[in-house]
Order: structure tokens, then C-alpha cells, then sequence
């Protein structure tokens, strides 16, 4: 299938695709003509990247996954290697959630002593 298929199919654009191209997240056959050609494999690829990438996951940190696809397994995310990268990601927005809610903490203190300040200058 050709580029704009497997963008159409997979729920991407073709620029998403050739990115992920560029990624070496997707190796398609050159037919003679020097297009590129895309199967069904491609296909399942490219959702499971999108998928990943919308948890948060930068395109290196789906290689595993992609990996495991092609490893012939079902899912992605059943390879140790996956399973890792879950747990990485995991950590990353435990650390975040963290930095938030300290951040949180910083600014309701800020305002309440703003808020104190005001009232006692009226």
C-alpha cells in the first residue's frame, strides 16, 4: 500500500508517517519504481506508536514495543523489554505528579499570604 493508505488506515498523516520513517520505527519495501511500499504490519506499527506517543512515550521509547510487534507477538507490550519501558514511564510520571503537587503547595501558600497581606492593609 502506498504512504497515504497507511496514514488513512492507521489514523495518521503521511507526515506522522514519514516521521516515523525517519524514526526507524517503520522500514517499508522500495517497489522498482523507488516508491515506498506498506503492509498490514506497517499498519499495526503505526497505531501502536500513535497509541504510545499519546501516553507520553517519545518515539525512542517505543522501539521495544515496535520490536515486539515484530518479534510476531500479538501485543506490544509483552516483552520484557516493554514491560520495562512501561515501568519507565510510570516512574516519570510519578516524579511529575511530585513536582506538581509541591509546585501546587508553593503557589497556595503564595496566595494565602497574599491574600493575608491584603486583608491586613484594609
Amino acid at each position: 500500500m502506498r504512504i497515504s493508505d497507511l496514514a488513512a488506515e492507521a489514523g495518521v498523516t503521511v507526515k506522522a508517517v514519514r516521521y516515523y520513517e525517519a524514526q526507524g520505527l517503520l522500514k517499508p519495501q522500495r517497489e522498482s519504481n523507488g516508491y515506498r511500499s506498506y503492509d498490514a504490519g506497517d499498519v499495526l506499527v503505526v497505531r501502536e506508536v500513535k497509541a504510545l506517543l499519546s501516553l507520553g512515550l517519545t518515539a525512542e521509547q517505543t522501539y521495544p514495543f515496535i520490536e515486539c510487534l515484530r518479534a510476531g507477538n500479538e501485543r506490544a507490550d509483552v516483552c520484557p523489554a516493554s514491560l520495562s519501558a512501561y515501568r519507565t514511564r510510570i516512574a516519570d510520571v510519578d516524579r511529575r505528579i511530585t513536582e506538581l503537587t509541591e509546585l501546587r503547595a508553593r503557589l497556595t501558600d503564595l496566595l494565602t499570604d497574599a491574600e493575608s497581606w491584603r486583608m491586613n492593609q484594609l
